[in-house]
């Protein structure tokens, strides 16, 4: 991810999540080189922008914090098109454990992350707003 991709994911931030990101976050997360890994998804047909994925490592350790598909998109297999190559991509840098969090009620989501090997290994009361719901941590050891 650029800064010159950030017109193109807002609009799917804004399409996708009632509480949408800012443009300064997704700033922030592509000036945190250390250990924020924003990542477009592409549709090399069109050319287009399609999701993201944002994630963190920090040794052998990653946190999923944001990915979208942009509606248009959604029920094609790009989310888990995204999702294999970052978590084949953390296991070869040597990642053992990765984590995220999703609303309790997108069963879409769910469903791809169990899909993957994720399980649920708490819940986070409140953690979401706009509506107010509960999170599920997700968890999925890679190695």
């Amino acid at each position: 991810m650029r800064e010159d991709d950030l017109p193109e994911v807002l609009n799917i931030e804004r399409l996708c999540f009632s509480n949408p990101w800012s443009k300064e976050t997704f700033r922030a997360e592509i000036q945190n080189k250390a250990i924020s890994f924003p990542l477009v998804v592409i549709d090399t047909s069109s050319k287009r922008i399609v999701g993201y994925i944002i994630f963190w490592q920090i040794r052998d350790e990653a946190q999923i914090n944001n990915v979208a598909i942009h509606p248009d998109y959604q029920g094609r297999g790009w989310g888990e098109i995204a999702l294999r190559y970052v978590l084949n991509r953390l296991q070869e840098s040597g990642v053992n454990f990765v984590t995220l969090e999703v609303r309790v009620s997108n069963q879409p989501a769910l469903k791809l992350y169990h899909k993957l090997g994720f399980k649920v290994i708490g819940i986070r009361k409140d953690y979401y707003t706009n509506p107010v719901e509960d999170a599920y941590v997700m968890g999925l050891i890679l190695r």
